[in-house]
């Protein structure tokens, strides 16, 4: 049994929860952390965890509009300067049935109503490409306002990924 977990990230913020998320699962499963440009779109029966996440941008996923936004607004390189999630899940696919599958965001600290959150939209995309979504939506957040390239997550959060990586792999079963 193995998980991968791929992600999208502009500042590096979204980077850092999914390093933390794999920590997690890496408790109880072998784990690779991958960022989405260069992610498989075919995922077999060597996974049995599939974890998607990315930042929210616009009150969902993000799109090349968004991205090309927040490179204006970057200090440096963004991390994932190819594609996002939303492009990748227009052509991943589950191979074999049910590969279990789990979705983050990023977003800024508040309520999600007037925030958005990008990990709904990852939840249903994983579901169109043959996944099987057994957990809820899981958001981690970012402080509005820092700076684009410092660490704008919350206190807490990391170990909080961490901690959700381990629930979630803690539940994987062979053939469940």
């Amino acid at each position: 049994m193995t998980a991968l977990v791929v992600y999208e990230s502009m500042f590096g913020n979204t980077k850092r929860i999914a390093l933390a998320v794999a920590e997690g699962i890496a408790t109880r499963l072998p784990v690779e952390t991958i960022e989405v440009s260069d992610a498989p779109e075919d995922i077999g029966g060597d996974i049995d965890l599939l974890v998607v996440g990315g930042p929210t941008h616009v009150h969902g996923m993000s799109s090349a509009t968004s991205r090309k936004s927040a490179a204006e607004r970057a200090d440096g390189q963004l991390v994932s300067q190819r594609i996002g999630i939303r492009e990748w899940l227009d052509h991943a696919k589950a191979e074999v049935f049910d590969i279990h599958a789990a979705a983050f965001d990023t977003r800024i600290n508040g309520m999600a109503i007037f925030t958005g959150s990008a990990a709904k939209g990852y939840a249903k995309g994983l579901r169109s490409a043959g996944f099987r979504v057994d957990w809820p939506p899981q958001s981690f957040l970012v402080n509005s306002r820092t700076a684009p390239g410092e660490d704008a997550l919350l206190a807490g959060q990391l170990e909080e990924a961490r901690a959700w990586g381990q629930a979630i792999a803690s539940k994987i079963t062979p053939g469940a």
